[in-house]
Parts: C-alpha cells; sequence; structure tokens
C-alpha cells in the first residue's frame, strides 16, 4: 500500500514536470510571437488575478519548479533515493551505515531544520500578512506558493525524525 502512495506522489510530480515543460514552451513561443496577455478575465481570480501574462508563465513556471523539488523531498529521503557520500558508505556493515546516517542527520539535518523551519515560517507570514502579490503582472497570492516551503520542509523534517527512529534501532 506504501509503495502505491509513493508511485502516486511521484506520478503526480512527474506530471508536474511535463505541465512545467509545458508552460516554459508556451512562455516562449508567446514572447517570439509578441503575445502578451495571454489571457484576460472579467474579475480576478485566485493566484492569476484578472490575467494571465508572460509575468505570470514565469512566476508559475518557478512556483511549480518549488512544488516539484520541495514536497516530494521527504518522500525520497525515505525512500532512501537521496544523495550521499558513497566512498564513507559502500563496503561499511549495515550497522555502520545505519551510525554514519545517525550521525550525519543529527550533525547536519537537525541543525539545518533548526535553523530553516522558523524562517521559512515567517517568509511565508509576512508575505500571507501583507498579501504580497507580483506588482509586474505576474501572479498574486504569493503567500500559497511560499506555503510550500514550511510544508515541505516540515515533511521532510517529518522524513527525517522518522529515519532517525529507525536508524537509532539500527545502530544499536
Amino acid at each position: 500500500m506504501l509503495e502505491r502512495f509513493e508511485q502516486a506522489c511521484l506520478s503526480v510530480l512527474g506530471l508536474g514536470l511535463v505541465v512545467l515543460m509545458l508552460a516554459i514552451v508556451a512562455q516562449v513561443l508567446c514572447s517570439a510571437l509578441g503575445i502578451n496577455p495571454l489571457l484576460v478575465f472579467g474579475r480576478a481570480w485566485l493566484l492569476i488575478g484578472d490575467a494571465v501574462t508572460l509575468n505570470s508563465l514565469l512566476d508559475f513556471q518557478w512556483h511549480l519548479l518549488v512544488i516539484i523539488g520541495l514536497l516530494p523531498a521527504g518522500l525520497v529521503w525515505l525512500m532512501d533515493r537521496h544523495v550521499r557520500v558513497d566512498f564513507l558508505y559502500d563496503k561499511r556493515s549495515d550497522r555502520a551505515k545505519a551510525r554514519i546516517n545517525l550521525i550525519g542527520n543529527l550533525l547536519f539535518a537537525v541543525p539545518f531544520f533548526v535553523l530553516v523551519l522558523p524562517a521559512a515560517w515567517g517568509f511565508m507570514l509576512r508575505a500571507w500578512r501583507s498579501d504580497e502579490g507580483a506588482r509586474n503582472g505576474g501572479l498574486n497570492d504569493l503567500w500559497l506558493i511560499k506555503a510550500v516551503i514550511p510544508l515541505g520542509l516540515g515533511l521532510l523534517a517529518l522524513a527525517l525524525v522518522l529515519e532517525t527512529l529507525r536508524l537509532l534501532r539500527a545502530a544499536r
């Protein structure tokens, strides 16, 4: 069941990559053809405002890149598909590998999350309180995308806690 969930998440994110590529192609084509704005609405919509412009397509690409890159980080960590320094790790026993991972988590990941999670939360809250939006015809309601940062980091921190508990058992 967990494997199906992992696969579904990765499939959705893979679809997100396709959407990202289509947005890039659309922006390049519309820019080359001098089409701007692409769509104009009679009223403002959440996130996109009252028009889809070249700038909002560019903002959308950056936002989608954040979602695709950050939300699956915890899942990738739990699936043990993250980057590591293999020359320290490769020919070790399972117990030694667990100890190396545990030391890495405690020395590097925990201090990182202690510093970055409050900062990410404050970053999102400032955008929400000020109703931050693009000034150049880009996307509005930037707190929505900025909320992905503490969400993704929180999911990664949760994965780190789960992995650290597993490593404590394996290192004994």
